[in-house]
């Protein structure tokens, strides 16, 4: 039997439905779920089932481009879109892509309603929106640098 590990945000569901991602005999199989005992999430799961597959774990990204230089030092939106494009960059040197996301965590300084729409509007064009990864956000104090304003962690399954 493969290993299988269950994520709950926040929660313990006693029940879950959704939809899901499966590979084929001897790759991952990876379920989104969601539990009908919760309120329904709006851009991400609740729940993510992985059998088999290699997973992937992605440490903190921040607003750095690949010089070492803060993209926007006054400009969330800026240092989002690089998050993101870090991330994906992250994905392919382990051979994923941003469909085989399993779990997003958010670290935001001074979260905010606004802050709140530039990620979910940068989010929506990487991560597969029919069957989005788990996610936790959370604002904090401070980051590893004043300047940087946003880090985000990933974990990936790859068949």
């Amino acid at each position: 039997m493969t290993f299988a590990r269950l994520w709950i945000l926040g929660c313990f569901a006693a029940g879950t439905f959704g939809l899901a991602q499966t590979g084929s005999a001897g790759k991952a199989n990876v379920q989104l779920k969601n539990s009908p005992e919760i309120s329904s999430p709006a851009g991400y799961s609740h729940v993510a089932v992985v059998s088999g597959g290699k997973m992937v774990f992605l440490s903190g990204q921040v607003g750095l481009n690949k010089q070492g230089e803060m993209v926007g030092k006054d400009d969330f939106g800026a240092q989002v879109a690089q998050v993101f494009s870090n991330l994906k960059s992250a994905l392919a040197a382990a051979g994923a892509t941003p469909n085989d996301l399993i779990k997003l965590n958010y670290y935001v300084v001074g979260l905010n309603h606004d802050k709140l729409i530039a990620i979910r509007n940068v989010r929506d064009q990487f991560i597969n929106k029919e069957h989005p990864p788990t996610s936790t956000l959370a604002g904090v104090q401070a980051l590893f640098r004043e300047d940087a304003m946003i880090e985000v962690e990933a974990v990936a399954v790859v068949p």
